[in-house]
Formats: structure tokens, C-alpha cells, sequence
């Protein structure tokens, strides 16, 4: 078996495992009862090569209680290499506590390689925020409180995601385009991603950084981007722990991580993307 052989076998058990969880759309959502909306319609995914699973990238809608929704949501891009996905504590626990917390969350499964290539993904990362924007009015949310968290290289894209933002196109036959693709807040977990020809930091969304500090190239990339976006102008909050590994993800319990999410709730709620309170 060749590595691309390997790699393809291991996105599509990555695929298998996530899709069946959740049953499509429902025709009046509930909370508690996540369910799949695709991104493009089948035959419309840009840069296709096939129509198998790897192909066709999807969001699983995870929405909170109707009365605690507070109008925020959040899209949540897990890591794995760009190979697989890390579902579970990259994935579906951050949403399960954004949901705790009165937002929506919404797990993106995008494009993996070996067969896809950093240009899809970052396609499907903002056809995420479109898709979540242009539907706020129906889902009861904010079209300016959407977040996008990544971890590892997911954090990776959310920063290629915000650098290739398109702007609302009012005239746009598709209904997605008429609204705008950048997030309003970013979470960058392990993994600061690479800057790209022209990055206007001064003009970036509000932007949490969090990694271990023994994880070196990510947490020294994660404290040069937050000097950067400091100089600039922007909002930006890091935090770095004196312990730990890469991938801890939601770390439930963890002796090392455990105070960062509550950390994160701290910081959108001082740009009043959240509500004040316990």
C-alpha cells in the first residue's frame, strides 16, 4: 500500500465515523440533536474531484437550548494533520460547551489531503461562515457574532479563512455570496498558521491564542503572531501554559489545560460577544 493509499483510507474512516452520527437537516431543528448540512449542493462543490465523502465538506449543527441561546455561534474546524479529523475533543466537546454556554456551534468537516490542497479547505472554511450568516435570521443568531476556532490545522485555516474573506456581493446569484465570509472573532489553538502576501492584521477579528509552551514551533508562532496583531492595532489575548503537549483539545480535567476554556468565555465577553455573567 502506497501513503497516499494510506492517507485516502484513513480521511474517508475519518468521514465514515463522523457522518453517520447525525441525521440531515431536520425540518424544525431541536437542541440537543445534532444534525449535517452540506456546504455546496451535490455537483457544486468547487474544486471536486469525485463525489465520495472526502468530497463533499459539511458543517454538523450542534444548537443550545432555546432559552439560553444568546445569539453567538462558533465554527469549529479540528485538527489532525489535514489527513483526519480529531472529532471528539477538537470537535464535538467544544461545541457541546459553547452550547452550554447559549451559543451554536458548528463542526466543520472540510476537504483533506492528500487529495485536497490548502486552497479547498480554505474554500470551505469560508463558504462555513457564509453558509452560518447568510441562515442567522432562521437559527435565531447574530450574523455579527460568528466565531471560527482551530485547533492545530484547523487553527491553521482559521487564519488563512480570515486572509481570503470575501465581502458580501448583493448582486450574487447565489444566496451565499450575498453575504460576507470573514468571522467576527477567531480562536487559534496549537497552531498559528503562516501569514500570507498582504495580511492586514491591523483589520483582524478579535483573536484568542492558546498553546503549551513545550510545544515550541506553535507556541513561539503563536506568541510572534500575538506581537504582531498587538503592534497592529488589533485585539488579540495569549496564553501560553508552562506544561503540557500538543492536541489537548476541550482537556476536561486536565491538570494543565483545564482553566482555558473559562479563560476564553473571560475574553468574548470583553468584546461583548458574549453575556456577562457566570
Amino acid at each position: 500500500m502506497t501513503m497516499t493509499t494510506f492517507f485516502a483510507k484513513l480521511a474517508v474512516s475519518a468521514f465514515a465515523i463522523a457522518a453517520p452520527l447525525f441525521a440531515v437537516e431536520p425540518k424544525s431543528p431541536a437542541s440537543g440533536v445534532p444534525f449535517n448540512i452540506p456546504l455546496w449542493e451535490q455537483g457544486k462543490v468547487p474544486l471536486a474531484t469525485g463525489t465520495d465523502p472526502l468530497d463533499a465538506p459539511f458543517l454538523t449543527v450542534f444548537m443550545p437550548t432555546e432559552s439560553k441561546r444568546n445569539g453567538t455561534s462558533l465554527i469549529v474546524a479540528p485538527g489532525g494533520g489535514n489527513i483526519m479529523m480529531m472529532y471528539g475533543t477538537e470537535g464535538m466537546e467544544i461545541a457541546e460547551r459553547f452550547n452550554d454556554w447559549g451559543s451554536a456551534a458548528f463542526v466543520l468537516t472540510y476537504r483533506l489531503s492528500p487529495k485536497y490542497r490548502e486552497d479547498a479547505r480554505v474554500l470551505d472554511g469560508n463558504r462555513a461562515v457564509q453558509l452560518v450568516r447568510a441562515r442567522a435570521r432562521e437559527w435565531k443568531l447574530d450574523p455579527g457574532k460568528i466565531g471560527f476556532a482551530g485547533f492545530s490545522a484547523g487553527s491553521t485555516l482559521g487564519r488563512s479563512v480570515v486572509a481570503a474573506a470575501r465581502t458580501a456581493d448583493a448582486t450574487a446569484a447565489d444566496p451565499l455570496d450575498r453575504v460576507g465570509s470573514r468571522p467576527d472573532f477567531l480562536l487559534l489553538v496549537y497552531g498559528p498558521g503562516r501569514p500570507s502576501a498582504g495580511e492586514q492584521l491591523k483589520n483582524f477579528p478579535p483573536t484568542f491564542l492558546l498553546c503549551a509552551a513545550a510545544d515550541r514551533g506553535n507556541a513561539n508562532g503563536s506568541a510572534q503572531l500575538f506581537m504582531d496583531l498587538n503592534r497592529a492595532g488589533a485585539v488579540a489575548e495569549l496564553h501560553l501554559y508552562q506544561k503540557g503537549r500538543h492536541g489537548f483539545g476541550a482537556a476536561y480535567g486536565s491538570p494543565e489545560f483545564s482553566p482555558w476554556m473559562a479563560a476564553l468565555r473571560h475574553f468574548l465577553q470583553q468584546d461583548g460577544f458574549l453575556p456577562k455573567g457566570k
